[in-house]
């Protein structure tokens, strides 16, 4: 069995739609296949790999199957970004120190040759 993780689910635009549709509402798999312009067995294999990433399980209710969206494991997604965010945030916080610095040097040799 392949290992997948929580990037690889996510980096298909189809699953990240997926992911949408059944976020705010269980949904039966017909449903959720109705809303995609491909074909029904597209939509499992990527309900599949949504389902062994742990962003979607599915519960059986009577004879229909549902998928429900397990949003908790996105925060892995989030961490990781959050690291990089974090990295830029320090770097135009940086840029931002020596523009002013530039500005300031360059107000006061405006002010010495002024006199």
């Amino acid at each position: 069995m392949i290992r997948r993780d929580v990037f690889q689910a996510i980096a298909d635009p189809t699953r990240r739609e997926i992911i949408r549709v059944v976020a705010y509402q269980s949904m039966n798999l017909n449903t959720v296949a109705e809303t995609f312009d491909i074909s029904r067995q597209a939509v499992s294999k990527h309900i599949k790999i949504l389902k062994e990433c742990g962003l979607i399980v599915i519960k059986q209710q009577g004879r229909e199957r549902f998928c429900e969206a397990k949003l908790d494991k996105l925060s892995e997604v989030s961490g990781w970004v959050e690291q990089y965010r974090q990295f830029w945030v320090d770097r135009f916080q940086s840029l931002d120190n020596y523009l002013v610095e530039l500005k300031s040097k360059e107000n006061g040799n405006n002010e010495s040759a002024g006199k």
